[in-house]
């Protein structure tokens, strides 16, 4: 079954924050519903759509940022009440806009997330996680790592209130109380929970989460250990996730999974007769989705999914046809009711016109006033820096809530910046002198009219650690840039585990097969302890066995790698035998495989600068620290290492290394 959506853009509000957008249910079945939204100027806006026009029913004054938006009420009633976060505070609103509620809690920093299950309320700033019953403090929890979303099984399910936090370390930790019940490793840091078809599944026990890097998953939270069911993995490199809800938008009697990216993707995962999801739609919005929900806005019976982006578009993915025929043969006609919406929009965009204007003359008057001061344009800049260890890179997401105009790109670290296929943005490199100034990379990125959103991809190399700055120009005036900073780690091709011996006392053991790792590991700590003037005892014992296993790790990677330059090598000479000889069946099918694979074998070369420099340069590391361990200094030889290397062979590499 074919499912067909069609957009409509219902209105836009402030830069909103995650999970901020929520539909109010409905008075009958697939009735129209009314659509609430906070945004981060601090207003909260509940509207509904009557003869395709967006109608207020209440509009708060601005105030604090809205970081979150719940709908609550007495359990097993219909969830009318809306409850938003700001800074500290958690207020809450009647359906027509009546506020009852404005409670300060007791943390110390901004609410980041929040649930609200009947009287309990959960919330978590960064560290600090708080339940609350009736507004009164019940538990407390400090996370190790930053709380990223807090959920709570349902109590009408579940005979016991489990909250469950994700947390930055690629953990969900299930509580108790204030104790942690157990924790579960997940396969990227989770960025959003939600309960499995909007109720936690028949147990009430079931937990989808999404990941920053972009996987989705389903887990069991029994009440002794998790049972994992299903994991879709992020195989089209897709952006992360940041909003999930459970509506049956294909109509076959079965909640659909609606997933939300931080890329603007939107996907519709179905489920088989297996219970595994089925990805069954897609569509690419041009900014990240920051909430999503199932329902009927638009008009009454036709079911849509909504959503709200980082710049504060609501939009509708929704059933009903764009087009309708008049009759057998008639021409498709425009109803009166679209032409009246499309006068409206032309009244609008001109009033809009008038208002621009009047604000540039009056900027103009104040700025050239005597007593004139300095008016710099704020706007918000929506940024992330993640690890993809699939390709061992980097990944920088910039997002601003207007068009860009460029992106300036400064490292005091050595990094490569790699191709993005979804990055349209013309890049320029400024020669830069590393010496005085530690400055080994100056890049431009040029973006293109109303791009608003520009990912980068970057790799590091380890051992070598500093800052990497984007200084980001936006399309307006006057000119003003922000500065964004983002730190490269001496090991920050590394992940967390989290198989920890927890009854070691003021000591810490490393191990890797790979020397290296162990060499930065024992070059920045000891840096670090003397300038903090700690002592610090360090001994090692090195396994030689490790250096080959090292060696034929790298190996797959290098011998693809050589090959890959070879056949692009040959490329040009074998295009000109074909001209030459005006076909290519005189020669061997290895060589009319590269002929057919040109294209492919250039593009995919293109996207991997200096890889194989970077293995040789793993390779000369290795070797290098292999006899630094013994307080040997091998620098002289690596000449003749990079000559093997040159005529590759693994045996002769070994040899090499054994002998030096």
């Amino acid at each position: 079954m074919e499912l067909a959506l069609n957009r409509a853009d219902y209105l836009q509000v402030g830069v909103t924050s995650q999970k901020t957008m929520k539909l109010l249910p409905a008075s009958r079945h697939r009735a129209t519903q009314k659509v609430v939204v906070g945004d981060q100027d601090g207003v909260l806006l509940c509207f509904g759509m009557k003869r395709g026009e967006a109608g207020a029913v209440f509009k708060t004054l601005p105030g604090q940022k809205i970081a979150r938006l719940e709908l609550g009420g007495v359990l097993n009633t219909p969830q009318e009440k809306v409850f938003i976060a700001a800074g500290s505070e958690i207020k809450g609103f009647t359906k027509r806009g009546k506020q009852f509620l404005s409670f300060e809690t007791n943390l110390t920093e901004s609410i980041k997330a929040m649930y609200i299950s009947g009287s309990d309320l959960f919330l978590s700033a960064s560290y600090i996680y708080n339940h609350y019953c009736d507004c009164k403090d019940q538990h407390y929890y400090l996370s190790g790592d930053k709380i990223n979303d807090v959920i709570c099984l349902p109590v009408d399910k579940v005979p016991r209130i489990t909250p469950v936090l994700a947390c930055q370390d690629r953990v969900l930790r299930v509580l108790q109380g204030s104790n942690v019940m157990y924790e579960i490793e997940v396969p990227g840091p989770p960025a959003v929970l939600a309960l499995h078809n909007g109720n936690g599944g028949d147990s009430g026990e079931d937990l989808v989460f999404g990941t920053s890097d972009g996987k989705l998953g389903l887990i069991q939270i029994t009440a002794s250990k998790p049972v994992h069911k299903w994991e879709i993995r992020n195989d089209k490199k897709r952006g992360g996730i940041l909003c999930i809800d459970s509506f049956d938008i294909v109509g076959d009697g079965v909640k659909d999974l609606l997933v939300g990216r931080d890329d603007g993707m939107v996907e519709v995962y179905s489920f088989d007769n297996a219970n595994e999801p089925v990805l069954r739609f897609d569509q690419m919005l041009s900014e990240s989705v920051t909430s999503i929900q199932g329902g009927c806005v638009g008009k009454d019976g036709y079911d849509e999914i909504v959503v709200s982006t980082y710049s504060g578009w609501i939009t509708g993915l929704t059933t009903e046809p764009t087009q309708k025929e008049n009759g057998p043969g008639e021409e498709l006609k425009i109803n009166q009711e679209m032409q009246n919406k499309i006068s409206s929009l032309r009244s609008e965009l001109e009033h809009l016109q008038y208002k621009v204007l009047q604000e540039r003359e009056n900027y103009q008057q104040s700025s050239q006033s005597s007593k004139a001061k300095s008016a710099v344009p704020s706007f918000s800049i929506n940024d992330k820096f993640t690890l993809n260890k699939d390709d061992a890179s980097y990944s920088l997401v910039l997002e601003v809530q207007t068009a860009i105009d460029n992106v300036l790109i400064q490292s005091d670290v050595p990094i490569d910046l790699l191709d993005v296929d979804k990055n349209s943005a013309v890049v320029s490199f400024s020669s830069c002198d590393s010496e005085p100034s530690d400055n080994f990379l100056l890049a431009t990125y040029r973006c293109q009219a109303n791009t608003t959103r520009l990912e980068l991809k970057v790799r590091s190399i380890e051992g070598q650690y500093g800052t990497l700055q984007a200084y980001v120009t936006p399309r307006i005036q006057p000119k003003t840039c922000q500065v964004r900073q983002y730190h490269i780690r001496p090991l920050s091709l590394h992940q967390r585990t989290h198989f920890i011996h927890h009854d070691r006392k003021g000591q810490g053991v490393f191990k890797s097969d790979n020397i290296s790792t162990i060499s930065i590991l024992k070059d920045v700590l000891s840096k670090e302890a003397t300038k903090r003037k700690i002592n610090l005892n360090i001994s090692y014992e090195i396994n030689e066995v490790s250096v080959k296993h090292t060696l034929k790790l790298i190996h797959p990677k290098l011998e693809y790698q050589l090959l890959l330059a070879k056949k692009v090598q040959l490329i040009d000479a074998l295009k000109e035998l074909q001209v030459h000889e005006g076909n290519t069946n005189f020669l061997i099918p290895e060589y009319r495989c590269i002929l057919e694979e040109a294209d492919h074998l250039q593009e995919e070369y293109k996207k991997q600068p200096a890889h194989l420099e970077r293995l040789y340069g793993m390779i000369t590391d290795l070797f290098i620290d292999k006899f630094k361990f013994k307080g040997t200094n091998v620098k002289s030889k690596v000449p003749l290492l990079l000559e093997i290397l040159d005529s590759y062979d693994q045996n002769a590499l070994i040899a090499f290394f054994d002998s030096a």
